[in-house]
């Protein structure tokens, strides 16, 4: 007897609706940044009163405080919406005694909230730095640099690797749906970035992670539901008819995402953005974010876990045994069915993690994100081994290196020309990748 599937449908539908509700009401982010401009014109202890939006064409808002010199208000005006690119740029101010600034005066504000440094993501004395002359480390510094850039970019492509791999090694088929799980993975972590900012939660690990963990959830969910109405339906039948289904997925999932939330790019917040210099000469320093430690160490948890599923759990010896004869480990008491529905599962989640990577890391979120990092990612996949779970990983570092370093030392419009090219270089003189194994099911 089959078990029936949990009920979690509802939980995620009205997760959805309080996310798609994040547009309205006040952005807690804007809101402290109007708040820190206080002690320009009040000295003292100052208490926040309220919190009101204004109208306009433009996202504005105005505190109303208590100081030792009495109740006063002070109201900011910025450049864009939760998730536009120009949402922390401050474009006017005025106060209850001075009125709207001139523009000497907002200048001047802003030199004084040491605004230039901070849009910038720069530290707040790396503004006015002078440089050194150039030393013959630079060369050495400048490719550390790429490195540790091309490490989040791995990540990104090793993770939604991984969700191709798994379901190529147990049905021999490729899903091109699945950098639509990861553009989904990715609005929904802006969306619930942006409802941490009203809340005023954005700069808490524990929040995020709570928004992290739960939109891998409903992308799991979304994987497995994928398989249950799509997929085992055509599991005997013709060789092409999955692919092609696959792409009729991904284009609806693509145009159901423009109805819905518009073509615009949504630019949430980044997180734990704080710049560390590790090396510097003078001329060049290398330096990291905090964010780029978070994603590398998240993705080797991530992949950890996973290695112990495959290697400790039933459901990993299950996979094991269906990738390598389906037929005969159905004989043998395997429900495949539900052993395959968890893969899609699997993947949908890691395809999330990715997305949720390029939301707070990258930014710059819209409805085709997918289409051309899952092309990459199975790119990744193929050059490492489609169907083994480490090469995936090790495709997705060899990857992210080769486009970030011809990004860095030759011209970055040819880049994806490079990526692409690499894919079928090992199509064609090593089509098993480099942990890849050959396979004998005619797939």
């Amino acid at each position: 007897m089959h078990r029936r599937p949990p009920r979690l449908f509802p939980a995620f539908l009205l997760l959805v609706v309080a996310l798609l509700l994040t547009g309205c009401g006040v952005d807690g982010d804007q809101a402290a940044l109007c708040g820190k401009l206080i002690p320009a014109f009040d000295s003292g202890t100052v208490t926040i009163l309220d919190t009101e939006a204004l109208g306009g064409d433009e996202p504005a808002l105005r505190l109303t405080y208590r100081s030792d010199t009495g109740t006063h208000w002070i109201a900011c005006r910025f450049g864009g919406r939760f998730f536009d690119s120009r949402r922390h740029e401050l474009v006017m101010v005025a106060t209850d005694r001075m009125g709207r600034l001139r523009p000497m005066q907002f200048t001047m504000l802003r030199i004084w909230a040491g605004l230039p440094a901070a849009r910038l993501g720069l530290p707040p004395d790396a503004a006015g730095r002078e440089r050194g002359p150039q030393t013959d480390w630079a060369p050495l510094l400048f490719f550390l640099q790429q490195v540790i850039n091309a490490a989040t970019v791995a990540c990104v492509y090793g993770l939604l690797a991984l969700g191709y791999t798994l379901v190529y090694g147990i049905l021999g088929q490729i899903n091109l749906a699945m950098g639509e799980l990861t553009m989904i993975g990715a609005m929904l972590t802006a969306m619930g970035a942006a409802a941490l900012g009203m809340a005023g939660l954005g700069s808490l690990p524990l929040a995020v992670l709570g928004v992290f963990a739960t939109v891998m959830a409903f992308t799991a969910v979304q994987g497995w539901t994928m398989d249950r109405l799509v997929f085992r339906r055509l599991r005997r039948a013709h060789n092409h008819t999955p692919l092609i289904a696959a792409v009729g997925l991904s284009i609806a999932y693509q145009e159901g995402m423009r109805l819905l939330h518009g073509a615009r790019d949504w630019w949430p917040a980044q997180f734990l953005a704080y710049r560390h210099e590790l090396l510097s000469d003078g001329a060049f320093t290398v330096t990291a974010l905090t964010s780029q430690a978070v994603i590398l160490l998240m993705t080797g948890g991530l992949y950890a876990l996973l290695w112990a599923i495959m290697q400790r759990t039933a459901y990993g010896r299950a996979h094991r045994a269906c990738a390598d004869d389906v037929g005969a480990a159905e004989l043998v008491g395997v429900d495949v069915d539900r052993t395959v529905a968890t893969t899609f599962a699997v993947g949908g989640a890691l395809a999330a993690a990715a997305g949720a990577v390029i939301a707070l890391y990258y930014g710059g979120v819209n409805f085709y994100t997918g289409y051309l990092i899952g092309f990459k990612a199975l790119a990744a996949a193929v050059v490492g081994g489609i169907g083994s779970v480490p090469g995936a990983m090790l495709g997705g570092a060899l990857l992210g290196l080769v486009e970030t370093f011809w990004s860095a030392y030759f011209a970055i419009a040819y880049k994806d020309i490079v990526a692409f090219g690499l894919l079928t270089l090992f199509l064609i003189y090593r089509p098993d990748g480099l942990m890849g194994r050959s396979r004998g099911r005619g797939d």
